[in-house]
């Protein structure tokens, strides 16, 4: 009886019992801080809601191979991590979710180039889409939260530059600017159609928030110009060039 007990004490308390234990409270802990969370998170504030020494990494690794056949998934978006409904499922979430305000045509195409062609200025949004846009459509790109201020051009008149967020990246379900689809993807969802121009090509996106050589800081008061801005003096069309159609 004696040496029955003794096993028993030994299989309970065993490290490897005691060690598999630690691990499970580890990832219940990790499930509900994520399942909590009302935006992801990133790897270093997730350490720090774990005991001291959890290799995060790895527990995540676990809870991703866990939740992979089932009806939530933890994915990562722009570097952070989340609970979210599985991609196959989405539509059937659809009737559960308010429908957000749908953008125009002209607000679409904009931050299409913005993300593209990040940090880029109003009147080169223009050039590259041949439309004259309304001061109207980047403020509700900004206000939406997918598209911010960066600085200014090192040009005259020194215009402001634009660039995408970090809330762009979680809404569409991108880890990074760099997960935007290239030319072949965009011509295999028909996005790019007809024969296309020769040398024809989609620029690399780069939203790293470092200002580059062209560019400088904003001025105090920069970000109030989102805020119910004065309607802005439309420039003279050169003499000489086509009438542009304004959205």
């Amino acid at each position: 009886m004696t040496a029955l007990r003794a096993e028993k004490f030994q299989s309970v308390h065993s490290p490897s019992k005691k060690s598999s234990a630690e691990n499970e409270e580890k990832l219940r802990l990790l499930e509900a801080v994520l399942f909590a969370a009302g935006e992801p998170l990133d790897e270093k504030t997730l350490q720090s809601r774990l005991p001291e020494g959890a290799d995060v990494k790895a527990l995540l690794g676990e809870l991703i191979a866990f939740y992979a056949p089932r009806g939530v998934n933890i994915v990562k978006v722009a570097g952070k991590w989340a609970l979210r409904t599985a991609a196959d499922l989405g539509h059937l979430m659809k009737a559960d979710v308010s429908e957000p305000r749908k953008l125009s045509r002209a607000a679409i195409e904009t931050l299409a180039i913005v993300a593209y062609h990040q940090p880029v200025t109003r009147a080169e949004v223009e050039e590259i889409r041949g439309v004259t846009i309304s001061k109207g459509t980047l403020d509700v790109l900004i206000e939406t939260g997918w598209v911010r201020l960066r600085g200014r051009r090192r040009a005259p008149g020194r215009p402001v530059t634009y660039g995408t967020t970090e809330d762009f990246l979680i809404h569409f379900g991108l880890e990074s600017i760099d997960d935007l689809p290239g030319l072949d993807e965009l011509k295999g969802a028909g996005f790019l159609e007809g024969r296309l121009p020769s040398g024809f090509s989609i620029p690399i996106p780069n939203d790293s928030s470092t200002l580059r050589d062209d560019e400088e800081p904003l001025d105090a008061g920069d970000l109030d110009l989102t805020l119910a801005p004065a309607p802005e003096e439309e420039a003279p069309e050169p003499s000489g060039s086509p009438p542009r159609r304004k959205d």
